[in-house]
């Protein structure tokens, strides 16, 4: 920062310089974005001068990116409960408990995720003309020389070091899974008209499983936070060009949201840049790793998103409709059925392979009972009445089922 003087850190202090910021787009008539800068440790969530530039104390620094959704004013609604809910959790809980250790702060970022999840849930029932309504969630703490992550939808985390971003968060949309199943490339998914589509968010379902990661941080670190708005507009090479070539956070953030907006705006767009130093960070190793790193949490279930097993019954979440790419830049998979990967269903092959079954079912039934009503009756043949007398009305078998079968295919 240029115009906050650094506190004079200690022995093993980590000094943290953030902005952040928030634009309505040039598409979107109003902003359903939100996001949360705080110092855990003096319990001030703002942009102060004294957040600005802080140490990060015994009980951390909270920072939070929300993109809503669910329309009209419902995902501002969804973005505001979380980020507050969140605060208010790590403010309440995490800074008056007796533990300081990684641990209990890892725990503490799930369970704030994990109760921002449930108050939306429960507003959407006290109020069903928001129903669905839900929001992304990216939410990071820094402890010591460590960011722990809790993640949910498809907002980012990024870290630039040395003139690289790269990303530690996973998104849990459709076109992750295509690409880590191999039927996209990353290419291919970024310009998909269907990576608007999540497999998770805060609120739309009562519980939600949060993926737990962490990063080791070093001397010279960014970390970038942001919703689609600015990922899906602006590559992560350019993210850490404006990250390197800007001292001033202001300045930095105003450049980021300023290309989403030069490449269309069709979104929000929310950006928190934080840079890192002081001695309680190493120098940067040729073999430290940077990157999606799973932290486990002992004697807890394994973290880290939707497993391959659950997908097929993991609800989907189309969000605000992407702004239509040309059709030069379209890939061939768009306009098309997708092959999904084994484990990734879409919900309207679920229904046709459900309504074929049913209608299997009820063609069988009604084989079944017919061929019991013939058995019945023996093999004898029916009489054979002269030729001058007019033949007699054969016995009426039974009626087999008589209600369409057909399955019916929802509309694209």
């Amino acid at each position: 920062m240029t115009d906050t003087p650094s506190p004079a850190p200690g022995s093993g202090d980590v000094v943290v310089h953030v902005f952040g910021r928030t634009d309505i787009g040039r598409i979107r008539d109003h902003n359903e974005d939100s996001f949360l800068v705080a110092d855990l440790s003096s319990a001030n969530a703002s942009l102060q001068p004294e957040v600005r530039t802080h140490l990060v104390g015994a009980r951390g620094t909270l920072l939070m990116v929300a993109d809503g959704l669910g329309g009209a004013a419902a995902g501002e609604i969804a973005s505001d409960l979380a980020i507050n809910t969140v605060y208010e959790e790590m403010r309440d809980r995490w800074a008056n408990s007796e533990r300081t250790d990684p641990q209990a702060f890892a725990a503490a970022l799930k369970a704030a995720a994990e109760a921002a999840n449930a108050k939306i849930y429960s507003y959407a029932l006290e109020h069903p003309e928001h129903r669905g309504l839900g929001t992304t969630a990216t939410i990071v703490g820094v402890l010591g020389d460590t960011a722990y992550v809790a993640q949910v939808g498809d907002s980012r985390a990024y870290v630039v070091r040395d003139g690289e971003a790269q990303q530690i968060t996973k998104d849990q949309s459709l076109m992750q899974r295509l690409v880590e199943a191999g039927e996209l490339t990353q290419e291919e998914a970024d310009r998909s008209e269907r990576r608007n589509i999540i497999l998770q968010a805060l609120g739309p379902e009562p519980s939600v499983r949060i993926d737990l990661t962490h990063q080791k941080l070093r001397q010279g670190d960014t970390v970038v936070l942001c919703t689609d708005g600015l990922s899906g507009l602006v590559k992560k090479e350019e993210i850490a060009a404006v990250v390197d070539t800007t001292p001033d956070l202001v300045d930095a953030c105003k450049q980021l949201i300023d290309r989403a907006n030069e490449n269309g705006g069709p979104d929000n767009i929310t950006v928190i840049v934080a840079r890192l130093d002081g001695a309680g960070l190493q120098a940067v190793d040729i073999d430290d790793r940077v990157g999606h790193s799973v932290y486990a949490l002992p004697g807890g279930t394994p973290q880290g998103g939707i497993s391959r097993e659950e997908a097929p019954t993991a609800p989907t979440f189309r969000r605000k409709s992407p702004t239509p790419l040309p059709h030069s830049a379209r890939t061939p998979e768009e306009g098309t059925p997708s092959t999904a990967p084994a484990g990734v269903v879409p919900v309207e092959e679920r229904r046709r392979q459900l309504l074929t079954a049913v209608a299997a079912a009820i063609a069988l039934l009604g084989v079944f009972f017919l061929a019991r009503q013939l058995s019945g009756r023996g093999a004898v043949p029916l009489p054979v009445p002269p030729p001058s007398a007019p033949a007699p009305a054969p016995t009426p078998a039974p009626a087999a089922d008589s209600s369409d079968t057909t399955a019916r295919h929802p509309a694209p």
